[in-house]
Formats: C-alpha cells, sequence, structure tokens
C-alpha cells in the first residue's frame, strides 16, 4: 500500500509580476526550481501549512487565498505526496533561502523558461491561467 502524504505549495507573485521560487535542497527533484511548500504537519490546515513553508523556506510572510490546485506525485520508497497548492499573498518578510531549501528568489515567466523547473511547474501555471 502507498503512503500518502499531504503537502501544501504556494504561488505568490510579486508586483512586477514575478514568482517567488524555491530550489529543491532535498529530494524528490533535488536542485531544481519549484514553488515553496512542504509537508502538512499534524493538526494544521492545508493553508496554514501553506502559509509556514512559505515564511520558512523563503523568510516571505503571506496571506494564503483559495487553492488553485490539487495533485498527486510520486515521491521516494513509494510515497505519493497529495500537493494542495494556494494563490498567495506577499505581506512582509525578507527574502531568504531557509528550511530544506538551497536558495530562493524571484522570477519573471521569460527567467522561469531557462530555469530547470519541477515537472510539469509551466504547464500547471499556464492551465491555471498564472502566466
Amino acid at each position: 500500500m502507498t503512503e500518502r502524504v499531504a503537502a501544501a505549495g504556494a504561488v505568490v507573485r510579486d508586483g512586477r509580476g514575478r514568482f517567488l521560487l524555491v530550489r529543491r535542497g532535498t529530494p524528490p527533484q533535488q536542485g531544481r526550481w519549484t514553488l515553496p511548500g512542504g509537508r502538512v504537519e499534524p493538526g494544521e490546515s492545508a493553508a496554514q501549512a501553506c502559509a509556514r513553508e512559505v515564511a520558512e523556506e523563503t523568510g516571505i510572510v503571506v496571506v494564503v487565498g483559495r487553492e488553485w490546485l490539487v495533485l498527486d506525485r510520486p515521491g521516494p520508497a513509494g510515497v505519493t505526496y497529495e500537493i494542495h497548492d494556494f494563490l498567495a499573498e506577499a505581506v512582509g518578510g525578507t527574502l531568504r533561502a531557509g528550511d530544506d531549501a538551497a536558495d530562493a528568489g524571484w522570477f519573471s515567466p521569460a527567467e522561469m523558461v531557462e530555469l530547470p523547473l519541477t515537472t510539469d511547474l509551466l504547464t500547471h501555471l499556464d492551465r491555471a491561467g498564472l502566466l
């Protein structure tokens, strides 16, 4: 039986339309750029996990809005991550990579095309009308 692990992430954009991304410091897809996020801890909602993970990984404080995507992603050792992604607005903090993020930054859609991104990230953002 596959272990299912709840996770949450966020699409955060700045006033110039750039996306907040982190470079994964751990598997799966270590070294690739993606939306900030991580595991939902016991007792917290996916939206609460989203805000916590963004702050831990990027130093940016967000207000979480609507959920825009739920998808399953295979992980190591037979784990399946059930990822809940939300739209979020930055309301404070100072950008810095933290927790398991190897790096963090703001990137335009044109810059994102040149980055090694996690599987289908641009496709999902495009389908949702976020690019």
